[in-house]
């Protein structure tokens, strides 16, 4: 056989082996009948991003699952694809055309503009995809998708015309979430809450009778200009009287009217409320309910309008600040509180949003969010973990109208037409050639110039990526998608809207399991961006430890659902496993000379005579592979890439190579054999084991076996019966008890300071009842000289140092542990060091120079450490008296 190089360098076969793979067709998934499907679509990464920690752990835990699949024998498929990311793209290139041509977009035009971020894309938007070659995704990259390609581009058109022609989608005018940086609308999932520090300015409103008025409080003043009313509960005793009644708007003097309404809460403030219709969601309700005006004071630039007179055209928190100075002086300011606000910020820029009044297209939410609500509820759609399920259904039972109209360029445009002659709305999949209602045709019909929320194309990922509207072989087979795997902050985003989606037009869930994991956070568990600068490039990480060091670290630390910390010692740890398993890999290699197959043949027809090792670690090889397919089984991946490496490090590694290393030196032929075929056999499922956590290392290393198949089209590891076998559990418990008596006598050895290579004889004492049943490697593994088996404790030969394990107490004799007169001469010279520090910080504490003059803090250290001298030393004293006969 080949020879393992002698230096673990990934960089050396990482690239070549994911060229192979890819050249060879080894992700491709086929609609094939004899097989069971297992489907993953790959939350599509954002065009202009690029691989984050983030990415790193979503995208391993998607692989992970995908080759454990495929290795069972699924048609596993993994889609791949990107995302055109609508307001993100549209900023970026935008920006970059200002920053070196000098040019807005609105220079360029809508067509030019368009053509410029086409061309963007093909430039940049590939890159994450060649990043997360290097992470090792085996995704079908021949079925790579894009959200703005030709099938996913006629899937939103499709989906928008059915929905309108149901009465699911309207245009209206309604108040939305509008990011002024931006320059567009944000559903409610595109806003961000951050409790930022704030003031509420009680402000009184006189009377329009002249007399003292009513006070309320604002967080927002600069809105007061749009103030059509003041609410108060019809419940509050306090503002009885005033209902019907009317107050001033300070300084402008505009009257406006008292009402009653069950939204002002008694309890809060002052228990009257200003209605501002245009700039508040609750106040846009209260004065729907009421019929009143929607006056607006700030406008789509965050700066004030007419409405608010002297200030039209400042910036609304110019003017915030402006107006209470005013109010202050005029006698209107009543007092201001401290508080903490709540506060949406756009999630792509984290400006400040402004609730607008704008005509948008919307989405009616009811209908679709009842089906959704439901199958979660009978169990049709699974959330892991489960507590995952309770935000998903907040999200749906308290959902408003979606507002799915985008102030952009960049995107799915709306197929919507507006007939310039008659005013008829023509949604349609074609440009109409004619308006149905007046027989307009021409440039008499213009298309709405807004684009789609990028959600919106996404929510029908997993099935516009099949092929759907179509009825194609992929959606019939690979559809519904067997699970997504996605962080819980877009749980709202994305996971609400896919399953609606999928539920009104494929009739069923996009997904049987919905896998939740955490946020990968910086060591002192503060979220990565770009503003703290703690961000970690995963790409550095591989390039200095390799994929799959980075890989196994991130699915070690990350339990479902709970976020976890990015240690760079301990990517160094798991790079340190992968190391071991390629020097381990490199002995068996090395040991098996021109020995053939797996070690399959061991049991049953005679073939080799297993000694207990054998059957131990074939056992147990098996028991942890029936548990890491049952971690696998319920999403503990974590839990499963624990036992996998203790299986290799401490049962492979550490025990069976020592284990068997004196017969694979010895001089018999047939025992030899035996070893190398076990050898040969157990490492060829542990590599199978560990493929689908880090497939570069064990793929590499699956090549120099003389295997007909390469490891990532092989075969996950199958019971076979050593796990129920009599004779195997009998062997794997004398091998346990071995290693308990390995381990204590290694233990008792380093407590003692006793030298390797010192001989030592043990004595063990069984339980009453338990027959002794000692394996042959004691000796060699522990450094023993002799066992002995007593009855009892009375049989024991003077002192000795014991460990209680199962089933026995373990003695080694004292006499042949220590070296006395040593023992007694390293003691002697111990004593007087702790003699003279004692003095030394005795006389020191009793100085009064120092201990006046010093620090407090000073002087408690050295106290400290003159009682820490003193126990050290009385230690010492005993000890030497212990041994002083001896």
């Amino acid at each position: 056989m080949k020879e393992l190089a002698k230096t673990f360098d990934p960089k050396e076969f990482e690239q070549r082996i994911y060229e192979d793979w890819e050249r060879d067709g080894d992700f491709h998934a086929e609609v094939n009948p004899s097989k069971k499907p297992f489907t993953i679509v790959m939350p599509p990464p954002n065009i202009t991003g690029q691989l984050h920690m983030g990415h790193a752990l979503d995208q391993t835990l998607q692989d992970v699952l995908t080759r454990w699949r495929r290795l069972q024998g699924y048609s596993a498929l993994w889609l791949p694809g990107t995302d055109h990311a609508s307001i993100a793209t549209e900023v970026r290139v935008a920006d970059e055309l200002r920053e070196t041509e000098g040019l807005s977009k609105e220079d360029l035009g809508r067509g030019e503009f368009l053509k410029r971020v086409w061309k963007w894309k093909d430039i940049y938007g590939g890159k994450i995809t060649e990043q997360q070659r290097r992470l090792g995704d085996s995704c079908d990259w021949e079925r790579e998708r894009f959200t703005m390609d030709e099938g996913c581009n006629k899937a939103v058109v499709e989906f928008f015309v059915r929905l309108y022609e149901k009465g699911l989608i309207y245009r209206g005018s309604r108040l939305i979430n509008w990011c002024p940086d931006c320059g567009t609308s944000l559903s409610d999932a595109e806003v961000e809450h951050e409790d930022l520090n704030g003031k509420y300015w009680y402000i009184r409103y006189p009377a329009a009778d002249g007399g003292a008025g009513i006070t309320v409080a604002t967080s927002r003043p600069e809105t007061m200009f749009a103030d059509v009313a003041i609410a108060v509960s019809p419940e509050d005793e306090r503002y009885t009287d005033w209902i019907g009644k009317s107050v001033l708007l300070p300084v402008t003097g505009r009257e406006i009217p008292v009402i009653a309404d069950p939204y002002p809460d008694p309890e809060k403030g002052t228990g009257a409320v200003k209605i501002t219709p245009a700039h508040d969601p609750n106040d846009f309700e209260v004065g729907a309910r009421h019929g009143l005006a929607q006056p607006v004071c700030i406008d789509f630039d965050a700066k004030m309008t007419a409405e608010a007179g002297k200030y039209e055209g400042q910036d609304r928190f110019a003017c915030r600040k402006a107006w209470v100075e005013e109010l202050d002086a005029a006698g209107y300011l009543v007092k201001t509180e401290d508080v903490v606000i709540p506060t949406g910020k756009c999630y792509r820029c984290d400006t400040i949003v402004e609730p607008m009044i704008s005509e948008q297209w919307f989405v009616k939410m009811e209908e679709l969010a009842k089906p959704a609500i439901e199958a979660a509820k009978r169990g049709d759609l699974r959330h892991v973990p489960a507590r995952f399920e309770k935000i998903y259904l907040h999200w749906l039972e308290e959902i408003r109208d979606w507002c799915i109209s985008r102030q952009l360029w960049w995107g799915h445009r709306i197929p919507a037409w507006t007939c310039g002659t008659c005013g008829e709305i023509i949604v349609a999949r074609e440009t109409p050639a004619a308006c149905p209602k007046c027989g307009a045709a021409g440039a008499a019909l213009s298309q709405d110039e807004d684009v789609l929320d990028t959600w919106f194309s996404s929510a029908l990922w997993p099935f516009s990526t099949l092929g759907w509207p179509e009825d194609t072989p992929d959606l019939r087979y690979f559809f519904p998608t067997s699970v997504l795997v996605t962080g819980y902050d877009i749980i709202f985003f994305w996971v609400v809207r896919m399953v609606f989606s999928s539920l009104e037009m494929m009739g069923e869930p996009p997904f049987e399991t919905v896998f939740v994991h955490g946020l990968v956070r910086d060591e002192q568990g503060r979220k990565m961006s770009k503003s703290l600068g703690n961000g970690v490039d995963p790409i550095e990480v591989i390039d200095t430890y390799g994929a799959d060091a980075l890989r196994f670290f991130l699915l070690n630390g990350s339990a479902a659902g709970n976020d976890m910390r990015f240690v760079l010692k301990n990517v160094e740890s798991t790079r340190n496993f992968a190391n071991k398993l390629w020097n381990a890999s490199r002995f068996v290699l090395m040991n098996i000379g021109k020995t053939k197959g797996d070690g399959s043949k061991t049991k049953g027809d005679g073939s080799y005579v297993l000694r207990d090792e054998d059957m131990w670690i074939l056992r147990t090889t098996e028991q942890v592979a029936a548990e890491v397919t049952d971690n696998l089984e319920k999403y503990e991946l974590s839990v499963a890439t624990q036992k996998i490496q203790e299986l290799i490090r401490d049962e492979y590694c550490d025990w069976y190579i020592e284990l068997v290393k004196t017969r694979l030196y010895g001089e018999d032929e047939e025992t030899k054999a035996v070893c190398r075929a076990v050898l040969v056999r157990v490492l060829s499922d542990l590599l199978r084991l560990l493929h689908p956590f880090m497939p570069f290392i064990t793929e590499e290393i699956w090549s120099y076996l003389d295997k007909p198949n390469k490891l990532i089209k092989d075969r996950w590891p199958a019971p076979e019966g050593f796990a129920e076998d009599a004779d195997f559990a009998a062997a794997a418990g004398r091998i346990e008890t071995t290693k308990e008596i390995v381990r204590a006598v290694r233990n008792i050895r380093a407590e003692a300071n006793a030298p390797q290579s010192k001989k030592l004889p043990i004595l063990i004492l069984f339980d009453e009842g338990k027959t002794p049943s000692l394996g042959e490697h004691i000796r060699s593994l522990a450094g023993v000289s002799d066992i002995g088996v007593i009855k009892s404790e009375a049989d024991l030969p003077g002192d000795t140092v014991s460990a209680i394990l199962k089933g026995m107490a373990l003695h080694v004799p004292l006499a042949d542990l220590v070296d006395f007169a040593a023992e007694r001469e390293k003691l002697a010279k111990e004593r007087e060091r702790l003699t003279g520090e004692t003095q030394r910080l005795s006389a020191k504490l009793n100085n009064e120079g120092f201990t006046a003059k010093a620090p407090a803090a000073v002087v408690e250290a050295e106290r400290e450490k003159l009682a820490a001298a003193e126990e050290a030393l009385t230690k010492v004293t005993a000890r030497e008296a212990a041994i002083r006969e001896k």
